[in-house]
């Protein structure tokens, strides 16, 4: 196996070494752009030497404008298949067909045309397929809402290696979620927390501390939810949410506290834990001076020996905030968030087809 060369740098070596050179030399004069954009673990800078045993490799997106793309494309095709080498920096640039699961592998030729993996396409056509947009329409609320942050992050991360087509400009357009849309964000989260932090230490105090873990560990992922959202970051889908919020500036004050949450032996020591948690949470959020200052002190539940923050009134007073018309409407209903908070169901927010009726969530 070839040294391990992280995805992200390969996929700009090959355009740099490979891919340009013949469209240099082959369509002198073409505008375009290049960029590794997308699915896949490189994206984000967290593929490793395992990433590489499926839809991993030297692959890359060529970005047209939309006049010219259907009667180029093929003719750039068949350049790259008939004259990338078959081997680069020790990896096949052949690929096999799609398996059943719809992955793709590395599989080494030697002569012949290359079966490669650049994409040939256009902004808008790329943003169509992948979040069932249409970039010339307006961005809605609604819209906002219903775009999983995971491929916000495939369009916003990444790396673009050359643009002559204004790439820039569309990932700009989806770098973070209008002011608005942030506030209502943030209150679905203290919504959430607000719904479930006396919870925990109810069931655990009726004699299950099974139920107990199982909402503590609701809560931590909650709270780690509202870190990522106050450093207006987007959080990735779960194999890679730990690890982005490692890379968070407040990972190095939150991860003792929910790190000892998971350890704790019972209940009532998990409640102490997470009503740290809380507490630095909202001293966190009042450094954004987006509301009045909250007390960033946890309090007893009404008469029972559970700790809360009572993030539902937290999350009224965020809302207040609220100028936009129709982000106020979304708000004077339930507080149910955005895509990630309604479901984790991993064929619904992969499959922009059910983007559409998610929607009507918002109407």
């Amino acid at each position: 196996m070839p040294e391990f060369i992280p995805g992200l740098h390969l996929s700009e070596l090959f355009y740099k070494e490979s891919v340009e050179p013949i469209l240099h030399a082959k369509f002198p004069g073409l505008e375009y752009a290049a960029a590794r954009l997308g699915y896949g673990s490189e994206v984000l800078g967290f593929d490793d030497e395992m990433s590489r045993d499926h839809d991993w490799g030297p692959r890359l997106t060529l970005f047209l404008s939309d006049d010219i793309l259907e009667t180029i494309k093929p003719k750039i095709d068949d350049a790259l298949r008939n004259h990338l080498p078959h081997l680069f920096h020790g990896y096949p640039t052949n690929w096999s067909l799609p398996h059943e699961d719809q992955t793709w592998a590395l599989m080494e030729t030697v002569a012949g045309p290359v079966n490669h993996r650049v994409e040939i396409t256009t902004a808008r056509k790329f943003v169509l397929e992948y979040l069932g947009f249409d970039i010339v329409g307006e961005l809605t609320p609604a819209d906002w809402l219903t775009f999983p942050q995971q491929k916000l992050l495939g369009i916003t991360g990444g790396k673009v290696f050359h643009d002559d087509v204004e790439l820039k400009a569309v990932r700009e357009y989806f770098s973070w979620y209008p002011d608005d849309v942030w506030l209502y964000l943030l209150a679905s989260g203290w919504q959430r927390i607000g719904q479930e932090e006396h919870l925990m230490g109810r069931a655990g105090e009726a004699g299950s501390e099974t139920g107990s873990i199982l909402i503590a560990s609701r809560l931590v992922r909650d709270i780690m939810r509202l870190c990522f959202l106050m450093e207006k970051r987007y959080a990735p889908y779960p194999k890679w949410f730990g690890k982005a919020f490692a890379k968070l500036k407040c990972n190095q004050e939150f991860s003792p506290i929910l790190n000892n949450v998971f350890e704790s032996e019972n209940w009532v020591a998990k409640d102490r834990w997470l009503a740290r948690a809380y507490e630095l949470l909202v001293a966190k959020f009042n450094e954004l001076h987006l509301i009045s200052k909250i007390p960033a002190e946890a309090s007893q539940f009404y008469s029972r020996p559970f700790r809360v923050i009572w993030g539902e009134r937290i999350a009224k007073n965020i809302v207040h905030k609220i100028k936009d018309l129709r982000v106020k409407a979304i708000s004077a209903r339930p507080l149910i968030g955005n895509i990630d908070l309604v479901s984790d169901n991993t064929d619904l927010m992969a499959d922009s087809q059910f983007r559409t009726r998610v929607r009507q969530l918002y109407y």
